[in-house]
């Protein structure tokens, strides 16, 4: 049941006139509302060659490692609330921001979009989300420990742009939650994701750094 946040009627469930799909309509004063996708803004974060990551601190994921996200607020842009999130989680000023990768995830109705940046001075700490944040290198990513695919599937394609020293914006379309899974070949083993299904992200545009 939802009701009319202009007026506190009863909603019904109908496709209004001009439109293609079913929103929740108000009978009484005819607002619509729209449900839209949310936008989650985050980013790699780096410290002389190594990647910050955050253990979740609540639900989803409690317990599992990630890297600073979460979503935009209203008046900020989409870098400076990336740069926001790494603060609120892990106590890092950013610098150097750049555009990375763009995920549409239809499952749950999200658009992340993702950074790559540097580390002002090296400082980081847990913030109120966070159990603990650390600085590890590309053999230390607790990879089974990751909390969501999409972030696994940013790191992994990060690195091999970074051995590649060119970094591409990605766009990618992810349909369910192992729709973006790692696999990656460098720590394959009985306790890394081997067994994970192979990425396949789309490069649309890109420069060497």
């Amino acid at each position: 049941m939802s009701f009319c946040t202009r007026c506190g009627a009863e909603t019904i469930l109908k496709i209004p006139g001009g439109d293609d799909r079913q929103r929740q309509v108000c009978p009484v004063c005819n607002a619509v509302a729209y449900q839209n996708p949310k936008i989650v803004v985050g980013a790699i974060p780096v410290w002389e060659g190594r990647i910050l990551l955050c253990r979740r601190a609540i639900e989803p994921r409690r317990g599992f490692w990630t890297l600073p996200a979460g979503f935009m607020e209203n008046d900020e842009t989409l870098a400076q609330g990336a740069a926001r999130e790494t603060w609120e989680e892990a106590r890092a000023r950013l610098i150097d921001m750049e555009p990375y990768g763009v995920y549409t995830l239809t499952f749950v109705n999200q658009v992340y979009v993702m950074f790559r940046a540097q580390i002002v001075d090296g400082q980081f700490a847990p913030g109120p989300e966070s159990l603990e944040t650390a600085l590890v290198d590309e053999k230390q990513i607790p990879w089974p420990q990751l909390a969501f695919a999409v972030i696994a599937g940013t790191l992994e394609r990060y690195l091999a742009d970074r051995r590649r020293g060119r970094f591409p914006m990605y766009m990618d379309e992810i349909s369910s939650p192992q729709g973006h899974a790692p696999r990656y070949p460098d720590t394959a083993s009985a306790s890394g994701p081997a067994a994970f299904p192979p990425i396949s992200l789309k490069a649309v545009s890109g420069k060497k750094q």
